[in-house]
């Protein structure tokens, strides 16, 4: 009885576990694409991009990558893309 309680629950949070990961998972991987969309755009429109603007579209979250991807449509150069 006790041993099928242990299963039971080594079963359960092994599945927690799995949920867990695969949840973070998809959303790390959904951040990954939307940087990769914003580093397209930027440098289609301004040519190579140097490494500090490539590392910092990486690092961002999902929120500030929509609203840099926003700045691409209208600003003039890099500086008013990333401007806080």
């Amino acid at each position: 009885m006790l041993e099928q309680r242990i299963v039971r629950w080594t079963q359960d949070w092994e599945r927690q576990g799995w949920q867990k990961g695969r949840k973070e998972g998809l959303s790390e991987g959904r951040q990954k694409g939307e940087a990769e969309v914003v580093l397209r755009l930027l440098k289609r429109k301004h040519g190579p991009l140097p490494a500090w603007a490539k590392e910092r579209v990486r690092a961002a979250d999902a929120e500030q990558l929509l609203i840099w991807a926003e700045r691409v449509l209208t600003a003039e150069g890099l500086d008013e893309i990333f401007a806080d």
